[in-house]
């Protein structure tokens, strides 16, 4: 398989994963090769040399014994053909058999020993490696579409012979009022949509669907209480009434979207309701599994009894049979959401499900009580981000590690789902690329999602690209019942997408808008208003000076340089003269921190500082994403001994590690971070932390922050809801904060 390490872009991985800044913990998929020097194969060599010359035989004179044992072998095949026969190939056999390792009796001394194997078995060595690393690795044959016709007692209900009109399941997939969906069609093709804001339980919901002055004829779906009024599978309703007695706030407002099967983007995901969001998605996803499976197997049982002469023509099925795609960060996820899963269902069998647990599950990997618990939420456990795995039900039986055609849901990280569908390279390389596996997937949940952000969110564009796509191969589909909806390639028009993310950002927004095609229409819920991470450090015992520096760009595209040009011009002076070039005192720009939030802004900040002239009298570290760990300590060490006076630090390495960053007198925000927890973490945990430390005198931190019309979403989170219009219209460009 290619290598697992890409590119960086604007928010590529760290190296080599997406986890705790490229520090292997639980089990891993891929690991660097290993690397040898000049020296040590020459010694190998000497080794081989030696070695060959003790394993030779003694002498090769043949003997009389030899002699006298060939003449009467040579005579009994001569009298005994058959018996010769059998010899000759007894000894072919013998000869194209792979040769025992002859083990040497005086074995060296534990010195003597090279310190690594011979080429030629390493080379063998690694081969087989590549195969164990690869753990989600399936040897299975693709089955065709679903044969079985046995009927679940357990759930026998006559649904199909008689469609619940009032099931969004029926009105969404199988027969859609074709009126409204031809004129909701065309004004997606169209881009017509009507926008409608609605305030429920404190959420604020912003509805987009498809068509002009449509909100009216299509209301939002009313809150539900409990999961009584969830058109569930028998076997589910039993067990979700027994699990979930009742909905809170949250869910009350989220189930009805989600069982509706509206686009949904959820801007509010937090450690406490990260549980019931995974369940919901959960529910949700399977019982779309059972009403599609269940539809399938009666109507395989209908054909069967009606027989050739039937004019029963059912379409009831997608070219392929995975119909749930589940994008996950890490391995540790992925454990959580099947054991969602297993306790809605509550199967009798789980089939590899050692194998699974071997695989995903990582107890020892844990963390200090004062982690932060979203840190912990995420990294605990496997945090490996290269996994895919198939998840097929059966009657009474759930099934890993299931070939990817034979599987009702996937579950999988971006990267590795882009390692399942190849690239551009393998076609040039003609080798295989495979998308056929996701044309018939309707519902896609991604949790997490601002995890995706600071992996590489280019590998979840690049799937949602290769959604519902028609299949370049056939793979037994039996196309005269696939719905006619998929023959049209209207599939992803049809298909549901849940988001869920911590908070809403500009990359979410896009793939929202631009991939949320859904003829039911699409919903972001986000809290009503934001009362500002700011508002967490006034609670706090350490008193800030907030100042807050607008700056001006004319466009999106030249923002970047405008915000460089800024810090250039307005920031850097007042560090160098501080630092003693303007006559001030020597280590008065000592403990400055300025935080980055992109990588591709932050290597031209550390070219700045590196090769300016006005930064001649600055010394300076820098922390990213790519920092190997050790030289992050040392840049650490620098910065609280004063020997480095700024440090560079960039968000996607505060993401991955949660350092707690010693001698931090002030904060230079180079830009917002995505995440307000960050800004809490950063400009209270950093500054109070020197005040402990005596290192600051109280009330004397300071904090400096650049930000634009375009960080509207990232300084909403920070100022709040009330101060974030008046900060990006006024005319002024400076805010302070105390």
């Amino acid at each position: 398989m290619p290598s697992k390490s890409k590119g960086p872009g604007r928010r590529g991985p760290p190296k080599g994963k997406g986890g705790n800044g490229g520090k292997p913990r639980g089990k891993r998929t891929f690991r660097g090769g290993h690397k040898f020097d000049s020296a040590r194969l020459a010694d190998i060599e000497e080794v081989e040399s030696d070695v060959s010359e003790e394993e030779q035989p003694p002498s090769e004179e043949p003997s009389e014994d030899d002699d006298s044992e060939s003449e009467d072998e040579q005579e009994q095949a001569t009298s005994q053909p058959y018996f010769a026969l059998m010899q000759s190939l007894s000894k072919e056999s013998k000869d194209s058999a792979p040769h025992a390792k002859r083990r040497k009796r005086d074995h060296p001394s534990e010195d003597a020993k090279p310190s690594a194997k011979p080429e030629h078995e390493i080379a063998i060595a690694s081969g087989d490696e590549d195969e164990e690393r690869d753990v989600d690795h399936v040897e299975e044959p693709e089955e065709g579409p679903e044969n079985e016709v046995t009927v679940d007692d357990d759930d026998n209900d006559d649904e199909d012979e008689h469609p619940d009109s009032s099931d969004p399941f029926e009105t969404h997939f199988v027969g859609p009022d074709q009126e409204v969906l031809q004129i909701r069609l065309k004004a997606i093709q169209s881009n017509e949509y009507t926008q409608s804001h609605t305030e429920i339980n404190g959420w604020r919901l912003i509805r987009n669907l498809p068509g002009k002055d449509t909100a009216q004829s299509a209301p939002l779906p009313s809150p539900l209480s409990d999961p009584s009024s969830l058109k569930l599978k028998n076997r589910l309703a039993e067990t979700a009434s027994r699990k979930i007695s009742t909905f809170d706030k949250l869910e009350q407002v989220l189930y009805p979207l989600t069982f509706a099967y509206q686009d949904v983007l959820f801007c509010g995901r937090t450690t406490q309701n990260a549980d019931h969001l995974r369940r919901m998605a959960c529910l949700h996803s399977v019982n779309h599994i059972f009403k599609t499976r269940d539809r399938v197997i009666k109507n395989n049982a209908k054909l069967a009894k009606e027989g050739d002469n039937s004019d029963f023509e059912p379409r009831d099925q997608g070219f392929t049979r995975p119909k749930v795609l589940m994008i996950l960060p890490t391995r540790n996820s992925a454990v959580k959401m099947v054991n969602a899963i297993c306790s809605l269902c509550e199967p009798e069998q789980q089939e590899n499900r050692k194998r699974f647990d071997e695989s995903y599950l990582d107890k020892e990997a844990k963390f200090a009580a004062d982690r932060p618990a979203d840190f912990k939420e995420l990294f605990e456990g496997n945090d490996d981000d290269m996994f895919r795995i198939g998840v097929k039900f059966t009657r009474k039986t759930i099934k890993y590690f299931s070939q990817f055609y034979n599987s009702d849901i996937l579950i999988a990280s971006p990267l590795g789902l882009r390692m399942a569908i190849g690239s551009e390279e393998d076609k040039a390389q003609k080798q295989k690329v495979d998308f056929d596996f996701l044309s018939s997937i309707e519902v896609v949940v991604v949790d997490h999602a601002d995890a995706l952000l600071m992996q590489n969110w280019e590998h979840v564009e690049h799937v949602f690209e290769h959604l519902n796509q028609q299949p370049r191969e056939a793979h037994d589909c039996d196309f005269s019942r696939v719905r006619e909806w998929y023959l049209d390639k209207q599939a992803p028009f049809f298909r549901q997408t849940l988001v869920f993310s911590s908070f809403n950002t500009p990359e979410l927004a896009e793939l929202h808008r631009r991939h949320g095609r859904n003829w039911a229409g699409r919903v972001r819920v986000q809290p009503h208003t934001y009362a500002g991470a700011i508002e967490d450090l006034n609670s706090t015992a350490t008193r800030v000076k907030q100042t807050f520096s607008r700056l001006e760009a004319p466009s999106v595209e030249a923002e970047p340089d405008a915000r460089f040009e800024y810090f250039a011009s307005a920031v850097v002076p007042a560090l160098t003269r501080r630092s003693g070039s303007g006559g001030g005192s020597k280590d008065a720009a000592a403990g400055t921190l300025v935080f980055v939030p992109s990588y591709l802004d932050f290597v031209r900040v550390r070219n700045y500082f590196a090769t300016s002239a006005s930064c001649a009298g600055l010394t300076f570290g820098a922390v990213s994403e790519y920092t190997e760990v050790p030289e992050a300590s040392r840049a650490r060490s620098h910065f609280l001994n004063g020997r480095h006076q700024v440090l560079l630090y960039t968000e996607r390495a505060h993401h991955f590690r949660r350092y707690a960053l010693r001698g931090v007198r002030r904060v230079v925000m180079y830009g917002l971070p995505d995440n307000p927890v960050f800004y809490r973490e950063i400009v209270g945990g950093c500054l109070a932390r020197s005040e402990q430390d005596l290192r600051l005198e109280p009330g004397r931190g300071s904090v400096r922050v650049l930000f634009s019309r375009f960080d509207l979403l990232r300084l909403e989170r920070v100022v709040g809801s009330k101060r974030v219009g008046k900060m990006v219209r006024e005319r002024g460009d400076t805010f302070d904060f105390v």
